[in-house]
């Protein structure tokens, strides 16, 4: 009875977690500059380079001094597979939705030899991806409430919308002794809003995975790992956290950093509106137009705004920190970006402000799950992708990229 429930409640947002799969977002990831020395930097950043901070390290625990701040940061040498293999001999891992997430960590989690099985809606588009990607129903493929019951380790990885609407068929299959697990916090901190009421006689840990699902996969099979955010929201057993490690490194993680579940979906709502996808989009439409309304022409105006920054400056940022592109620049652009990031920082502020207010507030999750729960949905967004697509800037974009060496 449970599985129509739940199958009819989620037959509509899974077709909305499968556009994660679809559409990769972009990559997500702490930097572990802190880990980097003097010694690896090129010489043009040797004349400002700051002494290293040495890292305190215990088995797999670092304690690391984060700008004056010492945090501890697990890493998976200290959870190797045969650990791995033998702290969840007795476990069932029951993964609920194969969206981005459910996609990269479970693939991650059957190749490191777990017990991993998936629950989705049978014959759904998650359930015949799943199919393509060699798990087998009947054997570590079933519908939501079986893998539910099979499950002592249950992870939740519906979309933030399909886990509001299937909670009320969920919540009760959620029994004593079961672990549940999330990836972000969303449902159970907006809990007035998501009715995501978790049960009290159940851990309750979240590992949230800095980046797509797509990179989740592809940064474990490259032998490397993503860093990821470990949290405890309820802690029944007294192992909750310990429990948390083991899988943050099992779904391919290489460095896990403490937070909560308010810090990490705050940080992670505001992030994604902000300076990852939002806030950046808005800059280079800004930027784009004026020079185009300046005469520029569109390839001009792409690469000043776009190609420049994606291509060149921001992997040095990435690689190096913010100094060391500024050493890596021109005088001319050094002392121009200098004299203007103040002000850029001073219009931008209240802005962030207002947006980290409407995160906190609740009013950001209203909105998605607003939109994200309506019927027509998946029209709506493809207009608004479409709308964006049609931009000159991305149009002029598409021409630019072609011209690529590695493209021809």
């Amino acid at each position: 009875m449970a599985s129509k429930t739940v199958t009819r409640a989620l037959r509509s947002s899974s077709r909305q977690a499968m556009t994660a799969v679809k559409r990769p977002i972009t990559q997500r990831s702490l930097t572990t500059a802190a880990l980097l020395t003097a010694a690896s930097r090129p010489a043009v950043a040797r004349s400002t380079a700051r002494i290293a901070v040495p890292a305190i390290q215990s088995r797999g625990l670092k304690t690391i001094d984060f700008a004056g701040v010492k945090e501890d940061v697990y890493e998976r040498s200290d959870w190797p597979r045969e650990k791995l293999l033998e702290y969840f001999k007795n476990d069932t891992l029951a993964l609920i939705g194969y969206g981005s997430q459910g996609h990269g960590q479970g693939l991650n989690l059957r190749d490191n030899g777990l017990n991993v099985i998936v629950g989705v809606r049978k014959n759904g588009a998650s359930w015949k991806e799943a199919i393509e990607d060699g798990w087998v129903p009947g054997k570590n493929l079933f519908e939501i409430d079986e893998a539910i019951n099979k499950g002592t380790i249950v992870m939740n990885l519906l979309s933030d919308a399909a886990q509001s609407e299937t909670w009320p068929s969920i919540k009760p299959l959620i029994t004593k002794g079961k672990t549940l697990y999330f990836s972000h916090g969303f449902s159970p901190v907006f809990k007035d809003l998501t009715k995501v009421e978790v049960p009290t006689d159940v851990d309750v840990i979240l590992v949230a995975p800095k980046g797509s699902g797509r990179t989740v996969r592809s940064l474990f099979k490259e032998g490397r790992g993503i860093n990821s955010s470990i949290a405890i929201f309820q802690d029944v057993t007294g192992k909750a956290e310990e429990k948390a490690v083991a899988l943050g490194v099992a779904v391919g993680s290489g460095y896990l950093y403490k937070t909560t579940f308010e810090k990490e979906v705050y940080s992670d709502l505001y992030g994604e509106r902000g300076c990852l996808m939002g806030g950046i989009h808005g800059m280079f439409l800004a930027q784009y137009e004026v020079l185009r309304e300046n005469g520029h022409s569109p390839s001009e105006a792409f690469n000043e705004t776009v190609e420049e920054a994606t291509q060149s400056l921001y992997p040095l940022i990435g690689k190096n920190g913010m100094d060391w592109m500024y050493e890596a620049c021109s005088t001319t652009a050094r002392r121009g970006a200098i004299d203007w990031s103040s002000k850029f920082k001073d219009s931008l502020k209240p802005v962030f402000e207002e947006l980290y207010d409407s995160v906190k507030t609740g009013k950001e999750t209203q909105r998605s799950l607003e939109f994200n729960s309506q019927k027509d949905y998946r029209a709506k967004y493809e207009q608004e992708m479409q709308e964006i697509r049609d931009l000159e800037i991305w149009r002029a974009g598409k021409a630019v990229r072609s011209l690529r060496p590695e493209n021809n």
